[in-house]
Parts: C-alpha cells; sequence; structure tokens
C-alpha cells in the first residue's frame, strides 16, 4: 500500500537577490507542473522510412496556487516586484525545487509568465502564479 499527502511535498522557490522561501503546505493549495516540448518527432518519407529525433528539451510552465493573504503569495510578490524594476540580468535567475516522496523536479531559469489574476470578495481567495522555467529536470 502507499499513501500520498501533499503535506510531504517541499518546493523551494529561490532568487540569489530575493532570497529563498520554503512552500511545505502553509497557505499553499496546489502546484503543477506542465513541460512545454515533445522529447521526440517522427517524420515519414514517401516510401515509408521513418527518421526519429531526440529533442532535448526542458522547458515549461509551473502554476502555484496559494492563499491570498499567505506568506507564500507576500514572498512570490516581493519577487516579481523586485525582478520588473531590477535589470534585465535578473529576470530569469530564479530556481525552483520540488521534493516530493520518490521524485525530485529541479527548475532554473524561472521567471513570471504573467501577474496572477485577483479576485476581491467576502471570501479570502487563492492566487494562481504561472511561472515559467527555461529548464526542469526530474530524479
Amino acid at each position: 500500500m502507499t499513501v500520498y499527502s501533499f503535506s510531504d511535498t517541499i518546493v523551494t522557490f529561490s532568487h540569489p537577490s530575493v532570497g529563498s522561501y520554503t512552500l511545505s503546505g502553509d497557505g499553499t493549495g496546489s502546484i503543477s507542473v506542465s513541460w512545454s516540448n515533445d522529447n521526440t518527432t517522427h517524420d515519414v518519407a514517401a516510401d515509408g522510412h521513418v527518421m526519429v529525433s531526440k529533442i532535448k528539451a526542458g522547458n515549461g510552465t509551473a502554476q502555484t496556487a496559494v492563499q491570498q493573504t499567505s506568506a507564500a503569495n507576500n514572498y512570490l510578490r516581493k519577487w516579481y516586484n523586485y525582478i520588473t524594476t531590477a535589470p534585465s540580468s535578473e529576470w530569469a535567475r530564479a530556481q525552483l525545487l520540488i521534493k516530493a516522496p520518490n521524485e525530485t523536479i529541479t527548475m532554473t531559469g524561472v521567471s513570471p509568465q504573467k501577474r496572477p489574476d485577483r479576485a476581491y470578495q467576502a471570501q479570502g481567495q487563492q492566487v494562481t502564479w504561472g511561472i515559467m522555467f527555461a529548464d526542469g529536470r526530474e530524479e
């Protein structure tokens, strides 16, 4: 038997000029990783011969939903505000590390996809941060 618990997953977001923040369930709703490219293509010639191409693309996106009043959201806003006013050399220097039981994903070249949408109403909401990464590795 195996048991899954999100509380066993630790997500660390870091930028050399902003510092790091570890999300370990406090105010975090979810995180998902999507890879952007296929790792293989097949080109079929007129005679039916197939040429297989191996593509080493590791870029993608991560969606992180956090409570709008959480320390995680405050850190991500601080990071976003810093890199949007800092020199361009600071833009994609962040790293995202997801450690879950039986797997680790390391993402480098991290930058915000866009500012998160906001909702203000009687009940507090989750804010979803779209984050793009240039290179991701799974172990």
